[in-house]
């Protein structure tokens, strides 16, 4: 997200005996994109396609102060998710590199959902937002980072309205707890590792821990640069009597390209 674009024009001015050249600074803006096509869309250990494919892709802006913006999208299967079939995330904030080994990220992150479909009310009550909005914080230190992410808005319509005879309250508050560690192994092989744990305001059933661990390699192919192929394990320890089978274990495999 951070890469510079790097432009430098060199002028040669005959002054006398003297040659005069000149250097344009480099550019504090940069931009970058991604596409990505996976045998399944897995966030924090449930899944959103029903172990189907997800096709999936981004943009992102980046300023030398710190200042970054970006948006991503994925493909969804419906029948999960309320009606939606496309998610859309918009988000934003300042990355700060302290030292060599320490940074601080901290951002906001709203979760849109073009097809507007809402989760409905019971027992009389109004249909809600599935979007949902978080501020998140993180520290990196070399391979590992550890981030804390909290919604300003209820989580996935979650509240009196939507959860009839199981309703306690809403459900803004709510709070992600995640660890991430990134390793480079030998011949170019990426290891990945993750532990997260869902902490749902006022509904503690929804609760659950997820694990990932995952190895990816990026390529050159036919020419072009940018490639990575990977595949992630994840599995979560969700009750299937709030969850059902979204949170079991699988393989997601995946190819994806950035520009």
């Amino acid at each position: 997200m951070r890469k510079l674009l790097l432009t430098m024009a060199m002028a040669g001015t005959a002054l006398s005996a003297n040659t005069v050249v000149h250097a344009e600074e480099v550019s504090p803006h940069s931009f970058s994109s991604n596409v990505g096509l996976f045998s399944s869309y897995v966030f924090r250990g449930i899944d959103y396609t029903d172990e189907d494919v997800a096709l999936q892709g981004g943009f992102d802006y980046a300023h030398a102060s710190g200042w970054y913006a970006g948006v991503w999208a994925s493909t969804l299967e419906e029948d999960l998710n309320v009606g939606n079939s496309i998610e859309v995330d918009f988000y934003g904030g300042y990355y700060h590199q302290f030292t060599e080994d320490f940074a601080v990220d901290v951002g906001l992150l709203q979760f849109y959902y073009p097809d507007r479909e809402k989760v409905p009310g019971l027992n009389g009550g109004s249909d809600e937002d599935f979007d949902t909005t978080e501020i998140y914080l993180a520290a990196t230190w070399k391979w590992f980072t550890a981030k804390y992410s909290r919604t300003l808005t209820d989580w996935g319509g979650v509240n009196n309205n939507t959860m009839g005879a199981d309703a306690n309250g809403d459900s803004k508050g709510t709070g992600y707890y995640e660890l991430n560690f990134d390793y480079g192994l030998p011949m170019g092989i990426n290891l990945t590792a993750h532990i997260g744990r869902l902490d749902v305001e006022n509904y503690s059933d929804y609760d659950y821990t997820d694990y990932l661990i995952g190895l990816s390699k990026d390529l050159t192919l036919a020419g072009s640069e940018g490639w990575t192929v990977g595949v992630n394990y994840t599995d979560t320890n969700a009750d299937e009597d709030w969850w059902g089978d979204r949170g079991d274990d699988q393989f997601i495999a995946y190819i994806s390209r950035s520009f």
